[in-house]
């Protein structure tokens, strides 16, 4: 197991936790790149050829630092000292203002043809001020077909100073043509001790609260932050987790299923609403409404596309918060089956409902506790396949609850 001081990095890889490997990978090949361009080439030649390409897929779990990492990288091979994380190149390469890095990251439920050409437009130019045109793209596994049958075009025949970065859970979910061209980079879960380390170093959090909120967070490090600094996240997430314990009735879990639904489109709709009115004036302001009375030729459909994009980034965001209800409430079902086959308390997830745990897990069988996970997976599945979020988790909640429910 690795140990914080295995995991603690520098410069613009400090972030990375228990990322050890793959920053190991990363530096060799910036420092390869480096080597080739003091030398014209020459170090690209022999054994160190293999150790830059010009595309990369970085995969691995949910908040396991895809995105950090990415962006690490591309500061690296823009920095001169490799990635110092000091100088303004760094910075501005981190933050995703500099002028030769690209970050395309969507709010909606895909990435579109529209948006990578863009970007293969932006690969084929040279860089402007850094030795490198890169181009990171996060969520690569939401590019559309004809999104990705355009960036293999580019993939395949890339200009020479320019290097692509896409981002993926996991390597399957690229297209097998784009897969095939690129050099993956796996990134694992981090240990819990690593991301207790980042929070009481980084975020000044106590070590206590800091080894609750890993535990939680199952390796996510940016939400075991959250669950670290805020109070609230803490409370909202014991809801969750607690909801079997109060469905004691059918209605209970109508009411349940309703309430989380409606919570995660609340959600939904205050992250949107300043974007969608910022959005809607700028448009207003390109066709020229409002001035002299004269509705342009063509507004509507520009406002009609612009509203259907704002409806698929609140369904995204909605499903983005109900995947995270399932994610929750699949901890207590994991919890009951550890303690069903006799797992102390250490390895509990949610080691503040101990008791709570232990009572549910007597009352069941690990049979049951399995069919309740595989019924959360279900859930999630048909979510991601637009079947009503309503009625999706009140099929889900009855089910879970099933065998307590009085007779109807």
């Amino acid at each position: 197991m690795s140990t914080p001081a295995d995991d603690a990095m520098t410069g613009v890889w400090a972030d990375l936790v228990g990322q050890r490997r793959a920053v190991k990978t990363l530096r060799r090949a910036v420092a390869t790149a480096q080597k080739a361009q003091a030398t014209r080439g020459a170090a690209a030649k022999g054994d160190a050829a293999h150790a830059m390409t010009h595309a990369w897929l970085f995969t691995g779990p949910p908040g396991s630092g895809r995105s950090v990492a990415a962006r690490a990288f591309a500061a690296a091979l823009q920095c001169q000292d490799g990635g110092c994380g000091d100088c303004q190149t760094c910075r501005m390469c981190l933050s995703g203002a500099h002028p030769d890095v690209t970050i395309c990251k969507t709010e909606q439920l895909s990435i579109g043809i529209d948006d990578i050409r863009e970007l293969v437009k932006k690969a084929s130019l040279a860089p402007m001020v850094g030795p490198w045109q890169v181009l990171v793209v996060e969520d690569a596994d939401r590019v559309t077909d004809r999104g990705a049958g355009a960036l293999l075009k580019s993939i395949e025949e890339p200009p020479a100073r320019t290097v692509w970065v896409l981002c993926a859970p996991n390597a399957d979910d690229m297209e097998v043509t784009i897969r095939s061209r690129t050099r993956e980079v796996h990134l694992v879960t981090p240990s819990d001790e690593a991301v207790v380390d980042l929070l009481t170093r980084r975020d000044d959090v106590s070590r206590n609260d800091a080894y609750q909120a890993a535990r939680a967070a199952q390796g996510h490090i940016g939400r075991a932050r959250a669950l670290a600094r805020d109070q609230e996240a803490r409370a909202q997430r014991s809801r969750i987790v607690e909801l079997p314990t109060t469905w004691t009735s059918l209605s209970a879990c109508l009411i349940s299923a309703a309430d989380v639904v409606a919570q995660a489109q609340a959600q939904a709709e205050t992250q949107t609403a300043q974007i969608d009115q910022r959005e809607r004036r700028e448009l207003d302001a390109a066709l020229g409404m409002g001035t002299r009375g004269v509705r342009p030729r063509g507004a509507a459909t520009a406002i009609a596309k612009l509203e259907e994009q704002q409806k698929a980034r609140a369904k995204r965001i909605q499903r983005d918060c109900l995947d995270n209800v399932l994610t929750e409430l699949a901890t207590w079902y994991r919890d009951l089956l550890a303690a069903q086959i006799g797992a102390d308390d250490a390895h509990l997830i949610n080691v503040g409902a101990a008791d709570k745990i232990r009572s549910a897990a007597a009352a069941s069988a690990p049979q049951r506790t399995t069919a309740c996970l595989d019924a959360i997976l279900a859930a999630r599945g048909a979510i991601e396949g637009n079947v009503a979020p309503l009625l999706a988790m009140e099929a889900l909640f009855i089910e879970l609850a099933r065998p307590g429910l009085p007779a109807q």
